[in-house]
């Protein structure tokens, strides 16, 4: 079995689905010729096929390849059908957002694909908002469709795992009107969410609620945990949300994330123009943008 990574992104200016082998990255079109779809959307919509062809063609790739430093990295899923973000989904976190009633089920929202950014992408901060915020992540990958009626296993409908960056405006929080907070002004800014740089296929991930947190910023660890203590675990999430809407090939969820964001710090913090964040979430890989 030869374990790979997807991507996006752009190799000498050329720019589609790139795979990762080892350490070296290879344009998919490299790998499987002119099979090779022009997307990962147009891969995850043909998961269980690709998913094979692309362990089989990686096995025996020829190529060199390059190092991940000369990639011009993307979001891996420029226009997914749906973002799904879940919040309050850490015990430690809601305790430092003062929130003394745990959710009865996974709390989440939608957010526009245009909130989506890639790894290394410069993320400029909006000038109609002063409270950003950090929150690192675990993103899911849906591979199969699942939704109302569909008696499948949560878990088989993923596709694979990713890091996420959950940017946050807190400025209305403490303003907000009876009706409960505005998701769109604290979460739906162009570039609020980066993604990436890769997606692990979930055969490579052993257990999605054994893996270890961490954001830094500047260097400096800001948040530090593991997704097993979580509330509700991907199985949960995936459940729920399949009760409510149709999940299909290449949507993204963001999982929640746990304590150590800014605004719950004393006092709090939040990112400042020259600011370099970074995620890491197991093996996945390192998701690292600049604030400008």
């Amino acid at each position: 079995m030869t374990a790979y990574k997807l991507g996006s992104g752009a190799i000498e200016g050329v720019e589609g689905p790139i795979v990762l082998v080892g350490d070296r990255v290879h344009p998919l079109s490299q790998v499987l010729g002119n099979e090779a779809p022009a997307s990962l959307l147009e891969v995850f919509s043909d998961w269980q096929s690709m998913d094979a062809l692309i362990e089989g063609k990686a096995s025996s790739i020829l190529a060199t390849g390059v190092p991940q430093e000369q990639v011009e990295f993307r979001s891996p899923i420029a226009n997914p059908r749906k973002v799904i973000c879940v919040g309050t989904n850490y015990r430690d976190h809601l305790v430092e957002m003062q929130v003394s009633t745990p959710p009865a089920f996974p709390y989440s929202f939608l957010r526009p694909p245009t909130s989506l950014a890639g790894h290394r992408e410069n993320i400029r901060l909006p000038k109609g908002a002063q409270i950003i915020d950090w929150e690192a992540e675990l993103g899911v990958v849906i591979g199969h469709t699942i939704g109302p009626g569909k008696a499948i296993d949560p878990l088989d409908a993923v596709a694979g795992y990713t890091v996420v960056n959950d940017v946050s405006a807190r400025d209305w929080i403490a303003s907000r009107p009876a009706v409960g907070i505005d998701w769109v002004m604290q979460k739906a800014w162009d570039r609020f969410q980066p993604t990436g740089p890769w997606i692990t296929p979930a055969r490579f991930v052993t257990e999605p609620q054994k893996l270890r947190i961490e954001l830094t910023v500047n260097g400096v660890v800001k948040q530090e945990s593991n997704t097993g203590q979580m509330i509700f675990g991907v199985r949960e999430i995936i459940d729920h949300l399949a009760s409510i809407m149709t999940l299909e090939p290449g949507d993204i969820i963001a999982t929640g994330t746990p304590a150590g964001v800014g605004f719950g710090r004393k006092p709090p913090e939040s990112i400042r123009s020259g600011d370099n964040i970074r995620v890491t979430i197991g093996d996945l890989g390192a998701l690292e943008n600049q604030f400008i």
